[in-house]
């Protein structure tokens, strides 16, 4: 007998395909609406993940990104 190793790729595959199943469903009876609604929620996640990483500080590359550190005290 041969032994199959467990691993979790299938079981997010298929994960994946009930996600996509159900948002096909919900998009079937609810209809543009939905679709619209989905549209705004994935562009507002995009925006917002976007201003986030522009406003955060870059550091030039080849340097490492310090902090000052302060004396702690020993109990």
């Amino acid at each position: 007998m041969s032994f199959r190793q467990r691993t979790t790729k299938p079981s997010v595959a298929l994960w994946m395909l009930i996600a996509v199943g159900d948002i096909a469903l919900i998009l079937a009876s609810f209809g543009v609406v939905t679709l619209i609604a989905l549209a705004s929620v994935v562009t507002m996640a995009v925006g917002v993940v976007g201003a986030w990483r522009l406003m955060r500080p870059t550091v030039p590359a080849g340097e490492v990104a310090r902090s000052p550190m302060t004396a702690r005290r020993r109990a």
